[in-house]
């Protein structure tokens, strides 16, 4: 399936809807939980069944709906017991105030309730209830002792509720809670406890305040990276230049323009690092000088003087070189033409130790596609060609690449 994420794959999830408005929003992130490939079981509170009818996530799982907390899943199962065993995560979306309530002094009065206090896994919380209720001491109180017990939580976020009015209170988007499932999850992956920096897009090197010097470098390949390093349980740093692409939660997110700014971002960062992800398209020159004013169309042409911006790679070496942060570099190499002979020169020139080479005037394999064709080159020179992927499927290939060194002793 072209939805399929990895790190939920095959994963037992249980998604608990209690009485909100908001659950129609559950609807949609358990369709998107078993399109990622997730086992999903959902459990509803009766109240929650009068907003949206069990059938309807019956549909969408091929699973029993578990309502009734007195009735068997089998012949002999009992319900909450058996879903609290298997979860490896619980997601409550929408948790109401009441349901926070519940939780935080440990009432089991229905189904829902009941599989929570029986779940070995991690459980996440998504509130969403109007900004009073949200805002209510008691409710805030609740919060604090359900985190403080190791509860995760995602949102509310603030914009138009079901009463008309504004505030905080919405619940998260589903697409923003399946991305702190992923982060959930994957707090015990192999790179846990690291720290790994990854940058991505292109730089823009200003011209005048309206034009700059730049490249047609999408972010894609480099954003993909830091959702596989962060699904694997680095603590990851994204720094990124101009992009619409958003970021993996959980991650530090530092937005830069000019090649000059990427670099102060990179060393500031690198320090204790495990990795560093160079996926970053970095301009190799800037305008020697930006003008303060737009500069305006002349008759005659103009002549555009370029400078060399700071090889960020070449300066981390020298880095790495006295203090040994970060413990693995990782470059790419965007080439045109002579593209391995080019990437082995880099990997020896930068001192890497993974380079990462593909051939971007290709159509499928270029900037602001979905996919890529690269092959990996190790420091000794051994070349690893992988066929046509997704960047994601790359990304997943490349950061497996990085625990795996990471794991040498």
């Amino acid at each position: 399936m072209d939805n399929e994420i990895p790190i939920l794959q095959g994963r037992h999830i249980v998604v608990g809807v209690t009485g909100g408005i908001a659950a129609y929003k559950a609807a949609d992130l358990t369709s998107q939980l078993v399109k990622a490939g997730a086992n999903v079981d959902v459990v509803m509170t009766p109240a929650a069944a009068e907003f949206v009818r069990p059938l309807t996530f019956q549909a969408l799982t091929h699973r029993p709906v578990a309502l009734d907390m007195f009735s068997l899943l089998q012949e002999t199962e009992i319900g909450h017991v058996s879903l609290g065993k298997r979860a490896e995560l619980m997601i409550i979306a929408p948790a109401t105030a009441n349901t926070l309530a519940k939780l935080a002094h440990g009432m089991a009065d229905n189904m829902l309730t009941t599989t929570a206090l029986a779940c070995r896994g991690p459980i996440l919380l998504v509130p969403a209830m109007e900004s009073g209720m949200w805002d209510n001491p008691a409710t805030l109180a609740n919060m604090d002792v359900l985190q403080q017990r190791g509860y995760h939580a995602v949102g509310p976020e603030s914009g138009r509720l079901a009463s008309g009015a504004t505030g905080t209170g919405r619940m998260a988007e589903p697409e923003t809670i399946l991305d702190a499932a992923r982060w959930v999850l994957g707090r015990g992956g192999p790179l846990s406890g690291m720290a790994v920096v990854v940058t991505a897009g292109g730089t823009r090197e200003a011209i005048d305040p309206v034009r700059f010097v730049g490249n047609h470098s999408s972010g894609k390949m480099g954003f993909a990276l830091a959702f596989a390093a962060r699904d694997r349980g680095a603590d990851v740093t994204l720094i990124h230049g101009t992009t619409s692409l958003s970021g993996p939660y959980g991650a530090k997110i530092v937005a830069v323009e000019s090649a000059e700014q990427m670099q102060a971002a990179v060393l500031d960062s690198i320090p204790g690092a495990a990795g560093l992800v160079m996926a970053a398209a970095v301009a190799d020159y800037r305008p020697t000088s930006a003008a303060e004013h737009k500069i305006k169309k002349q008759a005659e042409d103009m002549c555009l003087e370029l400078t060399r911006t700071p090889d960020i790679l070449a300066t981390v070496a020298g880095q790495r070189a006295r203090s040994g942060h970060p413990t693995v570099a990782i470059g790419f190499a965007a080439e045109t033409q002579d593209v391995l002979e080019n990437a082995r020169a880099k990997i020896a020139r930068k001192g890497l130790d993974l380079i990462v080479a593909n051939d971007v005037s290709a159509a499928d394999s270029g900037f602001g596609v979905d996919t890529n064709r690269v092959t990996i080159i190790d420091a000794a020179g051994r070349a690893e060609s992988l066929p046509l992927m997704s960047k994601a499927a790359v990304a997943e290939t490349i950061i497996d690449r990085l625990a795996e060194i990471l794991r040498r002793p």
